[in-house]
């Protein structure tokens, strides 16, 4: 208590400013604040976070103890009621993993509170929003946690407290968004919706000219432009008939939506931020190049090139902060969920390999996260039959 009480007392500096004022102290090149409230607003981002985040949330997470033959689930470690069904009283494990999973792709960091019994096990994990959270440094370059409770109240935690997740960090302390990163990118998909909305709202027609007769007087013309206003712009004018003065003559002198490849400027943002995630551009609703064929290639790259990353950094995280014994225990996915569609190919692949050789069943069992068979290896096994 004492190491605890000192380290406290030593001055400590924020190691950055709040991931908030770097999100709200500039805005794009659009001139539309990009924060991660207004970034989630684009559909293709919600998209892209959704994917992601409840891909990674859903796949099974357990422990294992390493034996001499392999390994084998310890379902009665303490941490695997935690991260398999209840992290807290509040939360599921799938709601606690999708949370701190969207904070790390919208916040570049997501923070989850360690609740240690006094017989160093963990008793509960809580997710810390980070609007709330401050991560401090201190003389000694350890890293001390400032939470703010919704009453306003300040306590801070050790790094031996804090379950913390990073994306794309620069120094090691600290993690970035893309959102954070490619700023200009989102804010010009904001820019592009608010345009749409904007037309939308005025009845999806462009600016044009009344012309009028030459002797129409200033006040006349006003007249008629404040009428034309009030009866034809809005959604809820569409489809009514205007009546304009004797002699007068509507002339559109502006491009249809089509025309100025709005619509296409919107499909490329949605391409642009399936970039920015990484993601297929099929799983955020683009599906102009989805097909039958390519469905399971799709999703083999999601899980190799857009789920991998996410779940290295949380089985990491959990061995490092979580785990008292890693030695002897380690956290992992099972991706085999996501990849049944390929099963097919899998088994014959599994086949070809145990039949020349390089591979026993054992091996196999072990990459499919089965418990192992004695003697399976064995020249006289025989493949089990039900």
């Amino acid at each position: 208590m004492k190491l605890i009480k000192r380290l406290f007392e030593k001055r400590a500096a924020d190691a950055y400013d709040t991931y908030w004022n770097r999100f709200t102290a500039a805005q794009d090149v659009a001139g539309v604040a990009v924060n991660p409230k207004s970034a989630e607003g684009i559909s293709a981002v919600y998209a892209a976070v959704a994917a992601i985040s409840e891909s990674v949330a859903s796949l099974p997470l357990d422990i294992y103890r390493r034996t001499e033959d392999g390994r084998e689930k310890a379902r009665t470690h303490p941490l695997f009621k935690l991260l398999h069904s209840e992290p807290n009283e509040q939360q599921t494990a799938l709601e606690f993993r999708e949370m701190l999973q969207r904070h790390v792709l919208l916040r570049g960091n997501a923070y989850a509170e360690i609740k240690w019994n006094a017989a160093g096990r963990i008793d509960s994990l809580k997710a810390l929003h980070p609007d709330s959270v401050n991560v401090l440094i201190t003389l000694d370059d350890k890293l001390v946690y400032e939470v703010t409770d919704r009453h306003g109240k300040r306590r801070r935690l050790l790094a031996s407290e804090v379950l913390h997740l990073r994306y794309h960090s620069d120094d090691g302390l600290m993690g970035r968004t893309p959102i954070e990163v490619c700023r200009d990118t989102v804010g010009l998909a904001l820019a592009e919706r608010t345009h749409g909305e904007r037309m939308f709202a005025q009845g999806t027609k462009l600016s044009g000219v009344i012309q009028t007769q030459p002797t129409t007087t200033k006040e006349q013309a006003a007249q008629i432009r404040d009428s034309w206003a009030a009866g034809q712009s809005g959604v809820s004018n569409h489809g009514k008939t205007a009546v304009l003065p004797a002699g007068a003559e509507f002339k559109t002198v502006s491009m249809t939506l089509e025309d100025a490849e709005w619509i296409e400027a919107r499909r490329m943002s949605v391409e642009e931020v399936a970039r920015l995630f990484r993601v297929p551009p099929v799983l955020i609703g683009d599906l102009r190049e989805a097909n039958y064929s390519n469905a399971v290639e799709l999703g083999r790259y999601f899980v190799t090139h857009t789920l991998r990353r996410h779940l290295v950094m949380w089985e990491q995280a959990i061995n490092r902060a979580l785990i008292n014994d890693p030695a002897t225990f380690y956290a992992e996915h099972n991706v085999e969920g996501l990849l049944r569609g390929d099963s097919l190919k899998r088994a014959q692949f599994y086949g070809r390999s145990i039949s020349d050789g390089w591979m026993r069943r054992s091996e196999v069992r072990r990459l499919e996260n089965l418990p192992s068979i004695e003697g399976i290896d064995d020249e006289e096994a025989k493949a089990p039959t039900t």
